[in-house]
């Protein structure tokens, strides 16, 4: 089974959507569609030999289809951009006639003239010709394809207002729905270029050091990985790399939401689509285009656009019955009435006629892809990748979170934070000692002492007859004296653990820290704490997840005690360690029978069943991970925690706004159906009403793009 992309100009609605169904079901050879509206592609599984089949069934029924080559990185993407439609002046013209012609038509009548009498006539027939020539083919054409579309049901009305003498009335009709036609399709496009503009693409090319030495532009697609790119202050990054020379602030927001340039210097990581605020420097490319972060997230947010969400699915099925049950209803009304209550048949039939006009659900139907892909797009601006329609839906009904907390929580590498003295000397003097014993440790305690004294330019003393004490620490001569840095396990096989060494322990391992003991044979100098400090919005994102109701649950492989003085320090509810992956996944189960839906945040690896198990993952800081981005429900692309709050916060106004939609949608059609049933609604009034509504809806969906950067709301 092969797959072939399409990208159609002219697929809006998801009234081309069925009817592009409907030609290719008759195609053999192919299988599955999957439709995205909002990017105008179609994807096609089949057995065909070429696509050309494919393609000559698309036009057949007037769809400007053209392929999209599979090798082409985020090709989807710059086809659409480039061949965004836009309206031609000769359209605006047309459209200009048409409605002149319509309401001179009008005021002929209005003043007197005979609705068939020739001048009216004349003047319908322009404005038809002029504005209402493709909605006719494109009945005929659903006619053919016997598929119930706004198209047909329109031509029916224009061909029975026509039939009963309302020549006016029937030029206005498809003046305006050819018009609100127009106006729907530059609001999509806005919708589309907003969506697009979430994410600005890499430039096209790299300034790049040749073998030779020079620097030269050349295509970014033939840089490769492990080439020196060179990047100018206000440039934007080319590709994904390392910092090799030179240091500046860069702009990341495209990539993880950052407010503010984060500083950048040799060995650290800069992304494909950020800006160069200031400072030239240079990077190791890291990525190819089309592998970069940045493609990455392109390719997660057009798989997420094509999914269904459940409200988009709930949706689509009522239409399906919808249409052909409003369909029949107004038949029964152009009927019964005259048939068996010896009505006007005219009268009713114009009723009927106006119920047709406002049968095609495709207000209701387009809410949904427009509101859900507005959220997608809000939450990917501000750095929150969210892999699909169902999770944005669904995590308005997260009502607990388990967070690892190495990691997540925490920063996931040990710091120093205390350094007690037990003797008189300066604190600087005996972190020095500890410092440059530890320094031929490969033990992650031994590097956080190292890196806290060297951070400030301190300088380390010469050491000789290192020793590593397996399980316990290092000693180590300085200046003719051996010096011990250890646990507290050594200083109690040396005899030199007294009541204030051990009340000085027992302190920081409350505190959820790591001691340390630095001592000479005879007496302990000092403790150090070790500990993995907390993120600085930590707290802050707990404290959004209890604004929300939402319970928050730390599930950690360190000790209880450690798990508790963490949990007491954010705020966390429940405070569980010791936790091996299996037990992480039996809490999971757990808090899944006590609350339902639940979230578990972890960094995406070493997590990954919990994460699995959970009713949506999370990974935080995804940004430059392949394997977080490809398996988390939800990527946070930087390590800011309270991007979990505002995910919670946007899913449920996502929620509202859908339902808002639909009931807007149906409320309007309903209204409009008891004014039709009264004989108080005309056609082109409902033409007008239709068209508002999709309008209506689509811009109530597109408030949402804004909707991630406030803080968590209740």
């Amino acid at each position: 089974m092969k797959q072939s992309v399409f990208v159609i100009g002219n697929m809006d609605c998801p009234t081309e959507e069925a009817l592009i169904r409907k030609r290719l079901a008759s195609v053999p050879g192919i299988g599955e569609l999957a439709f995205n509206l909002m990017e105008r592609r179609l994807t096609v599984d089949h057995t065909l030999p070429d696509e050309q089949p494919i393609l000559g069934a698309l036009r057949e029924i007037g769809m400007q289809a053209g392929p999209v080559p599979s090798s082409q990185p985020g090709a989807c993407t710059r086809c659409e951009a480039d061949g965004a439609p836009t309206v031609p002046a000769r359209t605006w013209a047309l459209m200009a006639a048409s409605g002149i012609a319509a309401i001179g038509a009008e005021i002929l009548a209005w003043s007197g003239a005979a609705e068939t009498s020739a001048p009216v006539i004349a003047l319908a027939l322009l404005s038809i010709a002029t504005g209402g020539l493709g909605t006719l083919r494109k009945g005929w054409i659903a006619l053919k394809t016997l598929t119930l579309n706004i198209n047909f049901l329109m031509s029916v009305a224009v061909i029975g207002a026509v039939a009963i003498g309302e020549w006016p009335e029937a030029a206005v009709v498809i003046f305006l729905f050819a018009l609100a036609e127009l106006i729907e399709t530059l609001s999509l496009e806005r919708a589309r270029n907003a969506i697009r503009g979430l994410m600005a693409m890499a430039p096209e090319t790299a300034t790049v050091r040749l073998d030779s030495g020079e620097w030269a532009e050349r295509p970014a697609a033939e840089v490769g990985v492990g080439r020196f790119v060179r990047v100018k202050p206000g440039g934007r990054i080319p590709l994904d790399g390392t910092v090799t020379a030179g240091a500046s602030a860069v702009n990341q927001a495209p990539i993880t939401g950052e407010s503010m340039p984060v500083e950048k210097a040799p060995g650290d990581p800069v992304f494909a689509g950020t800006v160069n605020e200031r400072g030239a420097f240079e990077f190791r490319v890291t990525a190819n285009k089309g592998s970069t972060t940045l493609d990455r997230i392109i390719h997660a947010v057009q798989e997420a656009q094509g999914q269904r969400a459940p409200t988009q699915r709930f949706v689509d099925r009522f239409a399906r019955y919808y249409t052909p049950a409003v369909v029949v209803f107004a038949l029964l009304v152009a009927a019964v009435p005259p048939l068996f209550f010896d009505a006007a048949f005219q009268d009713w039939l114009y009723k009927a006629l106006v119920m047709l006009v406002i049968a095609c659900p495709c207000a209701l139907v387009i809410s949904t892809p427009v509101t859900v892909v507005s959220g997608l797009a809000a939450a990917a601006r501000h750095g929150i990748l969210v892999k699909g329609g169902v999770h944005l839906e669904n995590g308005r009904r997260i009502r607990a979170v388990a967070l690892d907390k190495t990691g997540t929580l925490t920063h996931g590498r040990p710091a120093l934070t205390d350094v007690v003295p037990l003797v008189e000397r300066p604190p600087d003097e005996l972190l020095q000692l500890a410092a440059s014993v530890d320094a031929h440790s490969e033990h992650p305690v031994a590097a956080a002492l190292v890196a806290a004294w060297q951070a400030p330019g301190g300088a380390l003393l010469d050491v000789a007859d290192f020793e590593s004490l397996t399980g316990r620490g290092a000693q180590g001569r300085v200046a003719g004296r051996l010096y011990y840095v250890g646990n507290h396990r050594l200083v109690e096989e040396h005899a030199i653990c007294g009541p204030q060494v051990e009340a000085v322990l027992q302190r920081l391992e409350r505190e959820g820290k790591t001691a340390v003991v630095l001592a000479t044979e005879q007496e302990p100098l000092c403790v150090l704490g070790v500990a993995d400090t907390l993120r600085g919005h930590s707290a802050e994102a707990i404290r959004d997840l209890h604004t929300l109701g939402v319970v928050s649950v730390m599930l950690t492989g360190d000790n209880p005690t450690t798990a508790r003085a963490i949990a007491e320090q954010v705020g966390i509810d429940d405070a569980r360690g010791n936790l091996l992956p299996e037990d992480k996944l039996a809490a999971i189960d757990d808090l899944i029978a006590r609350y339902g839906t639940v979230g578990m945040v972890g960094d995406g690896i070493n997590d990954a069943p919990a994460l699995a198990k959970a009713s949506i993952g999370f990974a935080m800081g995804a940004a430059g991970t392949d394997t977080a981005i490809e398996t988390a429900d939800v990527a946070l692309m930087d390590d800011d925690l309270r991007k979990l709050p505002r995910f919670i916060a946007l899913s449920r106004r996502t929620s509202q706004v859908l339902w808002q939609n639909i009931s807007l949608a149906l409320g309007i059609k309903a209204v409009f159906f008891a004014l039709a049933l009264a004989g108080q609604a005309t056609l082109w009034m409902a033409v007008f009403t239709d068209m508002g509504a999709s309008l209506l809806v689509v811009g109530n969906g597109l408030r949402l793009l804004n909707a991630a950067g406030s803080k968590a709301e209740a």
